[in-house]
């Protein structure tokens, strides 16, 4: 897989603790990087990140702590930055938006700063998110051209660590040796081991340990949904085109699912429950905080430029979610590298370049 690249690669993952991080960390030891992580410890009880038990460098810092998060770059001298550490929840940003900026605009800044600073680094990819986007609910996808804002402090906050990472490219990491950078912006991920709050996934899955239905706030907003190896698989493609030297990949790209995977929440809890018959919801009547209702991605430039395109169907990825979580919760069994190594070679059967040896 990417032409054994990471193999023996000094990486740095920020957020390894977290759904995301946690999966791209389990993949990045599959091939052979030399790995660290930094992040907090885990936000839940259970997390996937305990559940893997990795055996690989764990610096718990906060990306908030400039010094600290210097002094583990220096240690580390990584070849490449995956900085996925975040605050990555729009509900949570309206009860603490201070603990948000920080962290998904100073914590960036940070990161890129210390990455300025250490001669090793060679390729930095940034992952923020599809909310991004200044937001008029239009029918297509939004564009990497297209303006960012934001009206919820998360969103907001990710719109501005875009900026940040524009004014680092620009100012600082321009001459023909400085590392290259990239921003990565993705559709709402789903998949096995995400126990975040106020995520629809992982909150039906605790009303099915519950006994009992899951009250939905929005069951006729559209996302682009996608599982998170599909996203993560793009990060990785960016990764290798960064470190091959590719300084027309040292921009912002998104990595968003076909039209199949733009559905209603009601749409897909449909699918899912064809999977996991237990599932079961009703409609809420509680008012709640401003979110987005229509959202999608143009994924154009990832398909032609990086030759990334989602390898699971909508159902696919909805089915391996649905079947990672019942057999957690039947069998006590982990599927996380089954399911990896499933979807490379669905990859590899379906031609991707990255999947094939």
């Amino acid at each position: 897989m990417f032409g054994d690249l990471y193999r023996g690669r000094r990486v740095l993952l920020t957020g390894h603790t977290g759904f995301k991080g946690s999966w791209l960390a389990l993949w990045l030891q599959a091939l052979g990087a030399d790995l660290s992580g930094l992040a907090l410890a885990p936000a839940t009880k259970p997390s996937h990140w305990d559940l893997l038990n990795l055996d690989m460098t764990d610096h718990r810092v906060d990306v908030r702590d400039a010094l600290l998060m210097r002094n583990v770059v220096q240690t580390v001298q990584p070849e490449i930055v995956f900085h996925l550490a975040a605050q990555p929840l729009v509900r949570r940003s309206y009860r603490d938006p201070l603990e948000t900026w920080s962290t998904n605009v100073i914590g960036t800044a940070n990161v890129l700063e210390a990455c300025r600073q250490q001669p090793s680094v060679r390729a930095i990819v940034v992952v923020t998110t599809d909310k991004c986007y200044e937001n008029h609910e239009w029918e297509w996808g939004y564009r990497e051209s297209d303006r960012l804002g934001g009206h919820d402090p998360y969103s907001a906050s990710k719109a501005a660590a875009e900026l940040v990472v524009t004014s680092y490219r620009k100012s600082f990491f321009n001459s023909p040796n400085a590392p290259l950078l990239a921003s990565a912006r993705a559709g709402n991920v789903i998949g096995g081991g995400d126990w975040s709050e106020d995520r629809l996934i992982p909150d039906l899955v605790r009303a099915v340990e519950g006994g009992r239905p899951l009250e939905i706030r929005a069951p006729h907003a559209t996302r682009p949904w996608q599982h998170v190896l599909e996203s993560l698989a793009g990060y990785l493609i960016l990764g290798q085109a960064l470190l091959a030297g590719d300084r027309a990949s040292a921009r912002a790209w998104n990595f968003g699912p076909d039209a199949e995977g733009n559905q209603t929440v009601c749409e897909v809890l449909e699918r899912l429950k064809s999977t996991w018959p237990a599932l079961t919801w009703c409609v809420g009547k509680e008012a709640h905080a401003h979110e987005a209702t229509l959202l999608h991605l143009d994924s154009t430039l990832a398909r032609k430029r990086l030759g990334w395109r989602p390898v699971w169907s909508l159902d696919d990825g909805l089915a391996a979610t649905a079947n990672w979580f019942r057999v957690l919760h039947e069998q006590d069994k982990l599927l996380s590298t089954t399911q990896l190594h499933d979807y490379i070679q669905a990859a590899e059967q379906a031609g991707h370049a990255w999947a094939c040896k």
